[in-house]
Order: C-alpha cells, then sequence, then structure tokens
C-alpha cells in the first residue's frame, strides 16, 4: 500500500455559537465554518437560496442586440437554425432555444454537427445547407465564439450569425456576428462569468421573453443536466437553476427524461446531481460521441412515452459501446507509456483510435499518470485531439502558447481540443513539455480532507442526513470530505462481482461499514486487526427497513501517525483537537516513563524518538506523554526542544496534570 501525500487539515475548528443557536447541527455547523460561513444569515442564504441570486441578462455584453434580433426573427416568421454542439451542454442548449423559438410560431431547425464528418462547431459545408432550406438566421449555442471566417462567410450568403458560447475567446478576436453573447468575451461586466452554454441559451430566452420565472419553468431541468454535464462551478446562479432543475425533474420529468432514469436505474424522486453527471450525462454524451446526437435530442424533445423507452435503451446500449471503445484505447495507450518515465505532458497519436471516445480516454491517463493529456485521431496527415488537464494547468494558455504548431485549438482551462497537422506533432510535443516545465503545477495531494473526525459520535444518521442541506454538491462545491485516523479493521470483503472492497472499520466504541469503489482487498494486503486512515464520504444507506451512516471511501492507507506525532512534540498550533483523542490517563503515563528506565536519550529525529514508543501504544498517545513530561520539567535538552532530551533531576514530585498541554487536552476532551 502507498502512503500517498495526503493534506489533512488538523486545526479543527471552533463551533460559531450563532449556527448552533439556530438549530444547524454540530457536522453540518463544522463544514459551514470550514467553508466561511459563521453566521446564522449566510447559511440560511446558501441553503435556502432563492431567484433574487439570478442575474438580470440584459448584464450580458450584446444581449440587447440578441434579444431585438430574435424578436424580429419571431415578428416576420423568419426560418432559423440552432447551431449547437454534439456534447451534453450543446444537445440541452439546442433542445431549449430550438423548443422555445418554436414556440413562438416561427419555423426554427435544431441542428447539431456530425462529429465525425464536420468537427466542432460552425462549418462552411453546414451554412450551405440551411442556406437552401431557406434558413436567413443561425444562432450558435455552446459554440461560435472561435467562427470568424465562418461568420464572414455565412453573410456572405445573406444569412446573419446570432453568437451564444460560454468557451474562451482566442486573442480577444470576436466574429463579426449580428451579436456576441459570451460571459467570457473582452468587456463584459456580467457578475457571474462560469455559465455553462446551456446557461446562455438559456438567458438569450429569458431576455427575449422578459419574464426569467416562465423560461425557467419551462426549461430548469435543461439547464441543470447541460451545467451538471460541463462541469460548470454549482455557485452563485448555477448553484440555484440545478436545484430548480432537479426539482423539475423529480417532480415532473419529461417523457425522454424519464425513460432515461429509469434505464439507468434512478428513482426519479432521489436524482441529484451526482446521479446525472455520473448515469444521465454519460448516456446522452454517448450519443454525440460515437455520431448520433441528434438521438440524445431527439429523446429530450420526444413527447410520447413508448417512443422515449425505445430512445432511452437504445442510447444505454451506445453508451456501453462507448465504454468498450474507450477501454480498449485506454489500454492501448497505456502500453505506448510502459517502460517510459511520465514527467511531462502524455502526447500520443493513433489513426485506430475513435474521435468521439479519445477525451474520455484522455481523462483516465490524465488521472492515472497526474499529468496533462493529448490523444489525436489521425486522419491522413490531419489530427484531432482532445486535451484534459490535472493538478489546475491551464490548458488553453497552454495551447496558446503552443498555437504555432496547431490548425486550430479551443477549450477551456482543464479541457480543450485541438487540430493538427501530423507533421507537427512532435514539435507540438516538444513545445508542449517546454511550457509545462516552465509553468509546473503545484503538486497535489491524493486527497485533501476538509474535516479530522475525532469523536465517532458526530457521524450519526441525523448529522449526516444534515449535509443534504448543502446540494446541489458539484464543481466547487463539493462533497464534505472527511477523515479518521487509526481505525481498525474487524473484516473485509471484495463485493460487486469482485470489483468493489467492502470494509467494517471500528474506531473507539463505534464501527462503520466503508465501501472503496473500484478498488480490491489484494491492491492493498490489508489484514484484520491494522489500523488504517480512510478519507470519506459519508452517506445514509438505507437497506431492508434500516437506517445506517456508510463511508464511500476516495482514500485509504495503513495509518501513519507522523504528522500528528510531529505536531505534538514541535508543538504546532494546530494539533490541540486532533490529539485529544489520544489524551494519556495516569496509567499510561507511569508505563511510559517505567519503559524509558533511569538513564535515556531521546531520539535527535522523529523516526528515532518513535522507535521507543511501547508498542501496544498509540504513538501518539507516547508523544503526548513525552511532551507532559517536559513541560512537568521532567526531560530537558541543550536545545531546549524534544529531540535528544534526557531526564531531569527535579525535586519532589511532578504535578503532571497542572501541565498547560494536558489541562488544554482534558478540557477539549470533557467538550465531546
Amino acid at each position: 500500500m502507498k502512503a500517498r501525500e495526503w493534506k489533512i487539515e488538523y486545526q479543527i475548528p471552533e463551533l460559531p455559537e450563532e449556527l448552533l443557536q439556530a438549530g444547524y447541527n454540530p457536522l453540518l455547523s463544522y463544514v459551514l465554518t470550514i467553508r466561511g460561513i459563521r453566521t446564522a444569515a449566510d447559511a440560511s442564504a446558501l441553503i435556502e437560496e432563492n431567484d433574487a441570486v439570478l442575474h438580470n441578462p440584459m448584464l450580458m455584453k450584446d444581449m440587447d442586440k440578441a434579444a431585438e434580433r430574435v424578436r424580429r426573427a419571431i415578428r416576420s416568421g423568419e426560418k432559423t437554425a440552432v447551431f449547437g454542439d454534439y456534447d451534453v451542454d450543446g444537445i440541452t442548449s439546442t433542445c431549449l432555444l430550438a423548443d422555445y423559438l418554436s414556440s413562438k410560431g416561427i419555423p426554427c431547425e435544431a441542428y447539431i454537427p456530425d462529429r465525425s464528418d464536420e468537427g466542432y462547431g460552425l462549418n462552411n459545408k453546414a451554412i450551405e445547407k440551411l442556406k437552401e432550406e431557406g434558413v436567413t438566421l443561425i444562432i450558435t449555442v455552446d459554440c461560435g465564439i472561435t467562427a470568424l471566417e465562418e461568420t464572414d462567410y455565412a453573410a456572405s450568403l445573406g444569412i446573419d450569425i446570432l453568437i451564444t458560447d460560454h468557451h474562451e475567446c482566442k486573442d480577444g478576436y470576436l466574429p463579426a456576428a449580428v451579436a456576441v453573447v459570451d460571459c467570457k468575451q473582452p468587456e463584459d461586466t456580467y457578475p457571474f462569468p462560469d455559465l455553462a452554454g446551456v446557461g446562455v441559451a438559456f438567458k438569450l430566452a429569458c431576455a427575449c421573453e422578459g419574464n426569467t420565472e416562465v423560461i425557467l419553468s419551462r426549461y430548469a431541468d435543461l439547464v441543470a443536466i447541460g451545467t451538471i454535464a460541463d462541469v460548470m462551478p454549482l455557485t452563485d446562479e448555477n448553484r440555484y437553476l440545478v436545484r430548480r432543475g432537479i426539482e423539475m425533474l423529480k417532480a415532473e420529468p419529461r417523457p425522454g427524461l424519464e425513460a432515461m432514469l429509469r434505464e439507468s436505474g434512478i428513482d426519479a424522486a432521489s436524482i441529484s446531481a451526482s446521479s446525472i453527471g455520473f448515469s444521465v450525462a454519460p448516456r446522452l454524451n454517448a450519443a454525440g460521441r460515437l455520431g448520433h446526437a441528434l438521438m440524445g435530442a431527439d429523446l429530450i424533445r420526444c413527447k410520447s412515452h413508448q417512443e422515449a423507452a425505445v430512445l432511452a435503451a437504445q442510447l444505454c446500449s451506445l453508451n456501453r459501446e462507448r465504454q468498450n471503445i474507450e477501454n480498449s484505447i485506454w489500454q492501448e495507450a497505456n502500453k505506448l507509456l510502459q517502460g517510459t518515465a511520465v514527467s511531462t505532458p502524455v502526447v500520443l497519436a493513433s489513426e485506430k483510435w475513435h474521435q468521439g471516445v479519445i477525451g474520455i480516454a484522455a481523462s483516465r491517463i490524465a488521472e492515472q499518470y497526474s499529468i496533462p493529456t493529448v490523444m489525436i485521431t489521425l486522419n491522413g496527415d490531419i489530427g484531432k485531439g482532445s486535451c484534459r488537464s490535472c493538478c489546475g494547468f491551464n490548458l488553453y494558455d497552454a495551447l496558446s502558447a503552443c498555437s504555432d504548431t496547431l490548425i486550430s485549438f479551443g477549450g477551456h482551462s482543464q479541457a480543450a481540443g485541438l487540430n493538427i497537422r501530423k507533421d507537427q506533432i512532435e514539435t507540438f510535443r516538444r513545445a508542449l513539455s517546454d511550457y509545462y516545465k516552465a509553468h509546473l503545477p503545484e503538486d497535489e495531494p491524493e486527497v485533501t480532507c476538509e474535516l479530522l473526525i475525532t469523536d465517532p459520535s458526530l457521524l450519526s444518521v441525523e448529522n449526516v442526513r444534515s449535509l443534504d442541506l448543502l446540494e446541489p454538491y458539484g464543481n466547487c462545491n463539493q462533497k464534505p470530505v472527511m477523515c479518521m485516523l487509526g481505525m481498525r479493521i474487524e473484516s473485509y470483503s471484495n463485493v460487486g462481482g469482485g470489483k468493489h472492497l467492502k470494509l467494517k472499520l471500528a474506531s473507539e466504541n463505534s464501527t462503520f461499514t466503508a465501501i472503496f469503489f473500484g478498488h480490491r482487498q489484494d491492491e492493498y494486503g490489508l489484514r484484520p486487526g491494522e489500523l488504517i486512515d480512510v478519507a470519506f464520504c459519508p452517506q445514509i444507506n438505507e437497506f431492508r427497513g434500516t437506517t445506517t451512516v456508510q463511508l464511500v471511501l476516495c482514500g485509504l492507507r495503513r495509518h501513519d501517525p507522523t504528522s500528528l506525532c510531529r505536531n505534538i512534540l514541535e508543538q504546532a498550533c494546530s494539533y490541540l483537537r486532533a490529539a485529544s483523542a489520544y489524551t494519556p490517563e495516569r496509567n499510561d503515563f507511569v508505563r511510559v516513563w517505567k519503559a524509558l528506565g533511569t538513564d535515556f536519550s531521546l531520539g535527535k529525529n522523529l523516526n528515532v524518538l518513535l522507535d521507543s514508543c511501547p508498542k501496544d501504544m498509540a504513538p501518539e498517545q507516547y508523544c503526548i506523554c513525552l511532551s507532559v513530561f517536559r513541560e512537568a520539567g521532567l526531560l530537558s535538552s541543550p536545545e531546549g526542544g524534544i529531540y535528544g532530551a534526557v531526564p531531569n533531576n527535579i525535586s519532589g514530585k511532578a504535578d503532571l496534570e497542572a501541565t498547560p498541554l494536558l489541562r488544554r487536552l482534558r478540557g477539549i476532551k470533557a467538550l465531546r
């Protein structure tokens, strides 16, 4: 088992009395406090958020021009096309705006390009096709911000282009469209720049309608699905939009989405942002990835429950096909990397890889090696690549710096796409490597734990259930990750066909069931009775009428006492509450003093010092004993610290209970 670096916040915060008096229980209050919410008013604003958080769409640059152009099309019955993208954000954006325009009585076509034949974004061939069909206005959703040449070409054919997008603007240049609505364009002062593409399309519909609540009550579900699928921050108005969308999906889902939920094995009443992100979105995405994006749009827009059931089953079948292709690509990529020291971004290319699936494989490689990854599908002399980042490395900036080696690129800081000539791939690989070395991201820990649980009673059913008030969870509002140290393994088993690890763990007088998805016992060589540290998100588990708290693990390692021991011995300010779980009693002090003997010298560093710890005593408890001895005057060292200390002859009896450390630890323990 690898004891990789964990980031643990040993300083457990003091709970604001105001939160407790307002009725928030201790576990929820701890999480709120850690996230900077210390007053009842701020907690209420977060948990009981209302539509006051929504910003006026007219604050977006060019929204006035865009709304007026759409109203003109409505007044004249102008044939219009909504041109989207083939991912979930693009599909939901297209469905939302096309349905809204159709409801206003104008002929409107929903156009989603074929991923393999047309690629991403506006293209001249599609523009020509729409011209032949009599379209005079094309509104882009979730794309278009880089379509400079295509916009000019459309204008030459007498077609107006209206851009709505949420991607970065390349070099600040904008298409010469009748309006460009994108929060990330220069000089846009909209208060929240992190809307998904569907969020921007929603704002356009709100501006045209002049009534946000009418549009929200009709399309909140689509806004939620697109926002979650595109991993947008669930803060500010995104949080409210997603919450409203989930409520809509629970209360009255569209026939297609109801069928998708049923096919995915999700009870509509318990749907969450997580189930959308892990079950619904991948199935809708599979359609676009394998060249059937209109199938996803058809599912969303269909009115017949019978037709919806058929489409949902077909999409689930496509998703299984996508998973098989993805796994094959991932395995092949791993073979290419075997025997190499991966220290700079991975750039791989193949003529055999499916363009629609390489992005997911790139995500897996990036996560596996903790390195940005670019995977390219070659078609003759041209390659199309999907890029995925990690550790906070900004991919968009990196691609901008390497743009002279690329035909084109676009995307976000963490995910992007590119087009490249085959003979430029090696040059691009070197340029990206050089940029990465000059902009190395900080090393990220395996897991970051917000809250160290030293009192297992905090994980009661009532306390854990209260965390649901923080939903919806997602980007920038993750489920709280907690940790417990030194838990004893009572039993374990591999479950789910041997794919997952289930454990029974004990801490003090409490026992918990834990599940570690995607991991097996033989990865770690676990044994009953040994101590481990676990990082987890607690959840409520209801089975056969019994409700319990289950720990869903996101990290596991053999118990490593060194960090806390170092804090205790060096009297760091952050250790007291964590150390209180190991507060010694009188017999413990007696045992340690006897074990040290009459003539001793403590180790010169932590590892040597811990070698003298009694085998049946927790190292943390041993270190507290030594620190108390030092405060009581029983130990001294030339440097004044604990390392290398020797016994100190004192007259009379040492009063250990009067030492500042033990009094503070006793006080903390009394509050638990």
